[in-house]
């Protein structure tokens, strides 16, 4: 016994027995540390991958400001959004050095402005292409809103809000067209929990912006007719099940506790009551991982990966993928620089069998990824200098 005081009294006397350590805080959050990012490779690179198949992966084009979201058109052309408010359109692998006309005037700030690029399932016949942006409002408020406009070739004409949220619902959304034809759209913000108001939700509309009659809170007194789900912190990725046909979500938690969800019509996914993740100052967010009520997510990540969109891959270009989902990361672990791209391998039943994380050398923010046209798996780079980059089989 004497020698367990002796001890714990020379542990105090030279301060072992304090914090670890000591970090630096602003406005209450441990200010990130921030590792050197190289730049994008200029030079295609080949990498082997955990299923024994290679990958070769390139740029194809360069020089967008904070890309958000991308979509595929017809004859070699894709559009992709900035953070800024700018619709860009790429041609053959050539960036339109002048931003797309038609686009609303957005709210940009640090995280979000222009967000999502969609195209309707019937795109070919009636030329339509959605957009979710942070729309500003008077005396400095803001929303979310999702707008519609008609593609002719070269820009949107007719462009035109079909929806928009209450001020409480964030500054970023993503949307996925059901195989219904319905629209999934996500907001953030505040009261995740209260089914009166938008933030922390998704939303399901009719591709005109109005609400289904079979939405699960329709004529419930108290309940927004759009929500079809609640309890969400801030969702940056939506994609649809390419058999099942279930809207797949996955969510940022703080520090840890990233998820991803199976939606249900109705149901209530816990944030901020019930977390996986820690608070920023390092507590656990909340004191049970589960409760009667809410749905458990799928997926989840701790530490998190910052995660950020979202894809099924469906193709036979990278055989040994199909069936696999991919995310991308902004950073790992509350570590600026290390962005990646994970992939989940699933079972028969959608149980996680294994995940990989690929490309990690290059550090980068991973803001999109979607599976192209031509079967190979296309990344959005965010950065001030970002870049889209291809996924494709190395060559034998």
């Amino acid at each position: 016994m004497k020698t367990r005081k002796l001890l714990l009294l020379m542990l105090l006397g030279c301060g072992c027995a304090s914090a670890q350590q000591s970090v630096p805080f602003a406005n209450g959050v441990p200010v990130a540390p921030e590792l050197n990012v190289p730049p994008v490779p200029s030079e295609p690179r080949i990498y082997q991958t955990a299923e024994g198949q290679d990958i070769r992966v390139s740029v194809v084009v360069r020089g967008l400001s904070h890309p958000y979201s991308i979509a595929f058109l017809p004859n070699n052309v894709m559009l992709v959004t900035e953070k800024d408010g700018r619709l860009r359109v790429i041609r053959d692998g050539i960036l339109d050095p002048a931003p797309v006309a038609g686009v609303p005037e957005v709210k940009a700030n640090r995280r979000s402005g222009l967000n999502d690029v969609v195209l309707h399932p019937q795109f070919e016949q009636n030329g339509y292409i959605y957009l979710t942006y942070h729309k500003p409002l008077p005396d400095n408020q803001s929303a979310m809103a999702l707008a519609r406009g008609r593609w002719n070739g070269k820009a949107l004409i007719g462009t035109e809000d079909l929806f928009v949220t209450d001020t409480g619902a964030g500054d970023r959304s993503r949307m996925v067209f059901g195989p219904d034809g319905t629209i999934y759209m996500s907001t953030a913000g505040n009261d995740p929990q209260d089914p009166n108001t938008h933030g922390g939700k998704i939303l399901r509309l009719r591709d005109d912006g109005g609400v289904p009659a079979d939405n699960p809170f329709v004529g419930m007194p108290n309940h927004k007719p759009e929500v079809f789900t609640l309890g969400h912190r801030t969702t940056l990725g939506l994609a649809v099940h390419p058999v099942t046909g279930d809207i797949w979500q996955n969510e940022n938690g703080p520090n840890g506790g990233d998820e991803i969800n199976v939606l249900k019509a109705g149901a209530n996914y816990g944030w901020p009551l019930v977390s996986l993740g820690r608070t920023y100052q390092g507590p656990w967010h909340s004191q049970k991982f589960q409760r009667d009520g809410f749905e458990d997510p799928l997926v989840y990540w701790t530490p998190s990966i910052a995660i950020s969109g979202m894809a099924f891959y469906t193709g036979d270009a990278l055989p040994k993928w199909k069936g696999d989902v991919f995310v991308g990361s902004m950073r790992t672990g509350e570590i600026i620089g290390t962005g990646h791209i994970e992939r989940v391998l699933f079972n028969e039943n959608m149980e996680e069998l294994r995940r990989e994380a690929l490309l990690r050398d290059w550090r980068h923010r991973m803001r999109d990824i979607r599976q192209g046209p031509d079967e190979f798996l296309y990344v959005l780079v965010d950065d001030d200098d970002g870049a889209v980059i291809r996924i494709e089989p190395a060559l034998p």
